[in-house]
């Protein structure tokens, strides 16, 4: 006849709030389905990371992986959502224009996320292999080239070596 309840007057807007809370803190749901819900609480109500984190119960960092899931081609979060891939998978390819034919075949080899890494680390040799050379200007010489491409390997940064008329000058 009696129960203890807290009586609230909420708006539609923060009902909706509270439900989709709610329901992220179930433990059933999938990434995919996390990652959404993250993304509307975002969108539609203008959270940010850390509210939403804090709302939740998980940390920014964990808030802001799973909305980044959201960039990943459908197709890719379908297989998250049937099981074939996981958010360790698919982490690896966040970002990839490549995303999609990697994730195929992660799921018809069935590639361990360490497969997946691996995967991704050879793309990118490969594209770098296939990426064009800057052609030498006439006017360049190879053993300034050759330094200057030295330079910037070892600090990390653009160097530009420009040489002047006597060979014992010039500018870096």
């Amino acid at each position: 006849h009696e129960i203890p309840a807290l009586v609230r007057l909420l708006t539609e807007r923060e009902v909706m709030a509270l439900a989709l809370i709610e329901n992220l803190q179930r433990e059933d749901l999938n990434p995919v389905e996390e990652a959404r819900a993250y993304h509307r609480l975002s969108e539609e109500e203008g959270m940010i990371q850390v509210d939403i984190a804090k709302m939740v119960e998980k940390s920014r960092s964990h808030v802001a992986n799973m909305m980044r899931l959201m960039t990943l081609p459908d197709r890719v979060l379908d297989w998250v959502e049937e099981g074939k891939l996981t958010t360790g998978h698919v982490r690896a390819l966040i970002g990839r224009p490549d995303a999609l034919h990697l994730a195929e075949i992660a799921v018809t080899e069935g590639l361990s996320v360490r497969d997946m890494e691996g995967l991704t680390r050879k793309a990118n040799r490969e594209a770098a292999k296939h990426k064009a050379q800057p052609t030498l200007p006439l006017n360049e010489n190879a053993d300034i080239l050759a330094v200057q491409q030295h330079l910037e390997e070892f600090l990390g940064l653009g160097v530009k070596i420009k040489p002047e008329v006597d060979p014992r000058k010039g500018t870096i």
